[in-house]
C-alpha cells in the first residue's frame, strides 16, 4: 500500500547515479510513495545539469562518487529552491554533504524505513499555504562564505568560481547571469534567492535586476533618470542603480 503523509505536496524527483541498477532500485522504492513522481534520471552530473535546464524538479537524489564531476560538485550548482539528498555507498562524505545544505544522507543499500524518514522530514518542511518550502527559508539564513565555490558552465566545460571572484549578478528571465573573472555564465535561479545567500556587507542590490560586488565598484556617476546613479565596475561594466537604492549607495561611500 502506498505510503501517505498528511498534507504532503506533490514532489518531482530526479535521480542522479552512474549505476543503472542503483537508479532502478531507488526508483522502485520511491514508487511506493504516492506524492513522489520521478520525472528525470541522469547517469552523470553533466547529464543532470542538462536535464535541470529543461525539467523542473523539487528534490534530487545524488550519488557522490561519479566520473568527471562528483555529486558534491553537482550539488553546488543547485538553486536554493531545489532540495537534495545524497545517496551513496560511502559515509565518509557526510560532513561535506551537510556543509552544502543537503537535506539528508542515505547510505546504500537504502533502507525503506530510512527513506520514509527522509521524505517525512522533507514534507514537514513544506508549507501548503504559500506554496513555498520552509526549508528554502532555512537554507538561506546563513550567508555563503567568501571562498564558497559555484560550479558554472562555460561552453562545453565547467569551472568552480569562488564567490570572491564574482562582480555582478543580473536577473535574465528565469536565470541569473553571473559575471566573474572567468567570464559570464548562468544559474537556474531567481535573483531574490541569490540575494538571500549573499552577505550585504559584500554585495549591494543596485536594482530589481542587479546585484553588484561593493569592492568592485570603481566609481559612481549620475544616471539619466532623476535621482538615479550608475555604478562603473572595475571591469568597465555600467550598472544602473535605481532611485530607491541610490541614496543608500551614496551613504555607503559617504557621497553627499
Amino acid at each position: 500500500m502506498p505510503n501517505q503523509t498528511n498534507r504532503q505536496m506533490p514532489c518531482q524527483v530526479m535521480i542522479v547515479d552512474d549505476e543503472r541498477l542503483a537508479r532502478l532500485e531507488l526508483k522502485r522504492l520511491l514508487s511506493t510513495f504516492d506524492h513522489i513522481e520521478v520525472v528525470a534520471e541522469a547517469n552523470s552530473a553533466k547529464q543532470a545539469l542538462i536535464s535541470l535546464n529543461t525539467t523542473p524538479v523539487d528534490l534530487v537524489f545524488i550519488d557522490i562518487q561519479m566520473p568527471q564531476m562528483t555529486g558534491l560538485e553537482l550539488a553546488q550548482t543547485f538553486a536554493s529552491n531545489i532540495k537534495f539528498v545524497f545517496c551513496t555507498a560511502f559515509n565518509e562524505h557526510a560532513v561535506d554533504a551537510f556543509a552544502l545544505n543537503a537535506i539528508d544522507y542515505l547510505v546504500k543499500p537504502v533502507n525503506p524505513e530510512r527513506l520514509k524518514q527522509c521524505l517525512d522530514k522533507i514534507a514537514k518542511l513544506m508549507t501548503v499555504e504559500t506554496g513555498h518550502s520552509q526549508l528554502e527559508q532555512e537554507l538561506v539564513e546563513n550567508y555563503l562564505p567568501e571562498k564558497h565555490g559555484i560550479l558554472l558552465k562555460f561552453g562545453d566545460s565547467s569551472k568552480i568560481v569562488r564567490l570572491q571572484e564574482v562582480e555582478r549578478f543580473e536577473s535574465i528571465g528565469n536565470h541569473v547571469a553571473v559575471y566573474s573573472s572567468a567570464g559570464k555564465s548562468y544559474l537556474h535561479s531567481s535573483l531574490s534567492k541569490v540575494e538571500r545567500r549573499l552577505d550585504p556587507a559584500l554585495f549591494f542590490k543596485a536594482s530589481r535586476s542587479d546585484i553588484i560586488r561593493i569592492d568592485n565598484i570603481a566609481k559612481i556617476e549620475e544616471g539619466l533618470a532623476v535621482g538615479s546613479l550608475v555604478a562603473i565596475m572595475n571591469s568597465g561594466q555600467e550598472v544602473e542603480v535605481s532611485r530607491r537604492q541610490s541614496q543608500q549607495l551614496k551613504q555607503m561611500f559617504n557621497v553627499w
